[in-house]
């Protein structure tokens, strides 16, 4: 059993955010104040964690998005119900879902979830009247600096981290070994001589999807975080003054991307999130660019052996894989169970039961030095994410703001699908940020 150093793994993802403007293009977390941005409505305050047991007859709504783990997420709430009392509503919306468009529907409904999800920086904005300052419970010292980052606002931060994730492109190692392949590929070049050879062997390279969110804001972000600076650029693109058209990354990038589609399944065009996974799992493609979070259902299906390699887009040979944290929860100020659901989350990192749910279960990579994790708990991918974080590129596109990402997707669907080139799809990954920013 391999065991994942948290030590080595936090010293990792420190130096991932130190400085945006190294040579891996790594973004640097900002400081309280960069984070908050311009933003004029201060979050909500709250007082210092509560210590006193969980009330009964209560009844604590999680609005969240991450599929992968809505069965698990369900059955610790039904742990947590027997252990206090405190019933758990979990309500999940993600994959092919626009989980923002939907909680935001919720809310203006009347219906205020006590707990829900919400990306940093950009993203966390619009729920800063509703995001309960986190900074005085009993866990918020245990967090990794880099994944605390993107919710640190004015000093407050503004939700827990709910884990940390990398994706690059994941690979079935016996199914290379099939294809003769004996040594990864490392630049573009041999990246498309090994989907040759996987080809040659009928072997199907790449699984892919439709899906807009893995093919837009995944995939763009390989071209954001190997800018030079990527903060630099993403505030320039937004003032106008830089453009992905015309830009020298994103020129190399979109070589990735047509061979991608190029190497794909004949269907991808009609291949949502869940079945691009299931074709990987069951061994009818070799690779996948997709992160650690599909190990729980990789594993459903089959025990693989599995790898995961850095994302070439030129012949450098400086590939790199992409770490950050997934998503935060946030505390709903505006419900009148808010305390309650701060004790939720307490009992989710601090008890062994939440502890073995998070790791065992969810697979997921802790975001806390206090929580411990082994290759058996989360798996392969998390054990690759874990080894290859202090070279990792980080998450940029939660700079921009909500429905940025959403035009990038689209775009990229009518790209994949032929009916636009790529000048004009790099014209559309502006106008999208245009038409929200200038709103």
């Amino acid at each position: 059993m391999k065991r994942i150093s948290a030590g080595i793994l936090i010293a990792s993802l420190l130096t991932v955010a130190a400085g945006c403007g190294n040579n891996n293009g790594n973004a640097s977390p900002a400081s309280s104040e960069a984070a908050s941005g311009a933003a004029s409505s201060a979050p909500a305050s709250s007082a210092a964690a509560s210590s006193d047991a969980p009330k009964k007859n209560v009844t604590i709504k999680v609005f969240q998005f991450k599929v992968e783990i809505a069965d698990a997420l369900n059955k610790m709430a039904e742990a947590y119900e027997k252990e206090t009392g405190v019933k758990v509503d979990v309500e999940t919306h993600g994959g092919g879902e626009d989980y923002n468009a939907l909680l935001k529907a919720e809310i203006a409904s009347g219906s205020e979830p006590e707990i829900f999800n919400s990306e940093g920086y950009a993203a966390l904005e619009p729920y800063y009247d509703r995001a309960t300052d986190l900074s005085g419970e009993s866990w918020a010292a245990d967090v990794v600096n880099s994944a605390a980052a993107p919710a640190q606002v004015d000093g407050k931060l503004l939700g827990m981290p709910m884990n940390i994730e990398g994706y690059g492109i994941i690979y079935n190692k016996d199914l290379f070994a099939k294809a003769g392949i004996t040594e990864l590929p490392k630049t573009l070049t041999e990246l498309e001589a090994a989907a040759k050879k996987l080809q040659d062997a009928g072997i199907t390279p790449f699984s892919t999807t439709n899906e807009w969110w893995s093919i837009g804001h995944h995939t763009i972000n390989i071209g954001l975080s190997e800018q030079p600076d990527p903060v630099k650029f993403i505030e320039d693109n937004k003032a106008g003054t830089a453009s992905f058209k015309g830009n020298e990354v994103f020129g190399k990038w979109i070589n990735y991307v047509d061979l991608v589609f190029k190497y794909s399944q004949k269907d991808k065009l009609t291949t949502d999130y869940a079945t691009q996974v299931a074709t990987f799992a069951s061994g009818k493609a070799a690779m996948i660019q997709q992160g650690n979070w599909i190990q729980g259902d990789v594993d459903k299906v089959a025990k693989l052996n599995l790898g995961m390699m850095p994302v070439p887009i030129d012949d450098s040979g400086k590939a790199h894989i992409y770490t950050g944290p997934a998503n935060f929860w946030i505390v709903n100020s505006k419900s009148k169970n808010a305390e309650e659901a701060k004790k939720f989350l307490a009992w989710m990192v601090a008890s062994e039961t939440g502890k073995s749910y998070m790791t065992k279960e969810f697979k997921f990579i802790p975001a806390f030095v206090t929580i411990p994790a082994t290759e058996a708990d989360i798996g392969q991918l998390g054990a690759a994410v874990s080894e290859q974080a202090k070279e990792a590129g980080g998450w940029n596109w939660g700079r921009y703001p909500d429905g940025v990402i959403q035009g990038w997707g689209a775009a990229m669907q009518e790209y994949q699908g032929g009916s636009i080139d790529k000048d004009q799809l790099f014209d559309k990954f502006d106008k999208a940020v245009k038409d929200i920013v200038s709103k």
